[in-house]
């Protein structure tokens, strides 16, 4: 059977299977049946060229954002006012016909910004290059929607965004999958589970390809969040911005000018913040800390997710840490891989030779 016989038969039969207690279990299979193939087919479609170009952008940096519109609202003034790029700027739509990236170097953290194609309504079935520019912007870590402050239609936008599986101003559920070799799938919730039982969880990652390893869940979460993770303006005046809020409410705006360069040190700021990075200062043992160059990781990192950042052989060769900052107890304190670490610490990493 085609793959789309089978996309369509598995949506026809959750259409037909009434969602109570019974069901649950069976449904959330099928949902994450349904999101493993959908995915397939947008993988052998980039692979085939889907009929049109298709946008390769490596990722680089501590995290990459995408700056997502409609056509003509100012995305490649932007890029270039923030960045190293330099995106072709005309008054006219679908001025940029590739993804362009761009480094934004703000806070000691190294950000990578891609101005895409403008999106237009139908993107996601393909209009305008649409699927091609929204494969490019589920892998990024942030997206920046960029709306004409005159022309306000996020709806759209956020539409054809969910449309392609991408979840705005939702954070990723607190899942952990790690594969293994042998013994079956174990799953270890931390907390207490209401949404799903532990034997679908098992089930819904074994359609994702998940046999054996272990998942710990640390938060109650729904069979839509567990597949989301398997899957992964001119100046206006002050009155206006406020009732612009006032009509988006559930959005954090950031009034800019890309073109005179107005509101971008808060843009960054807002980046920054929102990706929730934080720096730690290594200092080699009998060495002074390195203050002006501090290694970028993502809030809530521990000394072992560290460790995994610098180099994937040190957690297999790590002894211990001292650590010196807001997370130690006192300063210098010896840690494990598991010591939590907060903004600015200062680490000493000691390793086994070899």
């Amino acid at each position: 059977m085609a793959i789309e016989e089978q996309i369509k038969a598995v949506e026809d039969e959750i259409q037909k299977t009434p969602y109570n207690k019974a069901t649950q279990h069976h449904i959330g299979k099928l949902k994450a049946k349904l999101a493993r193939l959908k995915d397939e087919q947008e993988t052998r479609r980039l692979k085939s060229g889907g009929g049109g170009p298709s946008y390769a952008v490596k990722k680089s940096g501590n995290a990459t954002i995408g700056l997502v519109g409609f056509p003509s609202v100012g995305k490649s003034t932007l890029l270039n006012q923030i960045t190293d790029a330099t995106s072709a700027v005309a008054a006219y739509d679908f001025t940029t016909l590739d993804v362009i990236p761009g480094l934004l170097e703000h806070r000691g953290a190294k950000i990578q910004v891609l101005d895409m194609p403008g999106l237009i309504r139908g993107a996601s079935k393909g209009r305008g290059r649409g699927r091609e520019v929204l494969s490019v912007a589920r892998a990024c870590d942030l997206i920046l929607l960029m709306i004409d402050v005159f022309e306000t239609h996020v709806d759209v936008l956020v539409d054809e965004l969910r449309l392609a599986g991408i979840r705005l101003n939702e954070r990723p559920a607190d899942v952990t999958l790690t594969r293994g070799r042998r013994g079956g799938l174990t799953v270890s919730p931390t907390v207490r589970l209401t949404k799903l039982d532990e034997e679908l969880i098992a089930d819904i990652c074994r359609e994702w390809g998940y046999l054996n390893g272990t998942v710990v869940v640390r938060q109650d979460i729904t069979e839509d969040q567990l597949i989301d993770v398997l899957a992964a303006i001119d100046l206006v005046s002050a009155d206006y911005v406020k009732q612009l809020q006032a009509k988006l409410p559930e959005w954090r705006l950031v009034p800019i000018s890309a073109e005179k360069g107005v509101g971008l040190t808060r843009l960054k700021d807002e980046v920054y913040e929102t990706l929730r990075f934080m720096r730690v200062f290594l200092k080699p043992q009998g060495k002074e800390a390195d203050m002006a160059d501090p290694l970028i990781v993502k809030a809530g990192s521990d000394v072992g997710m560290v460790c995994d950042a610098i180099h994937r052989d040190w957690r297999g060769r790590f002894r211990y840490a001292n650590v010196w900052g807001l997370s130690a107890q006192f300063p210098g304190q010896k840690v494990g891989l598991d010591h939590g670490l907060q903004d600015s610490d200062v680490l000493t990493i000691v390793l086994k030779k070899g």
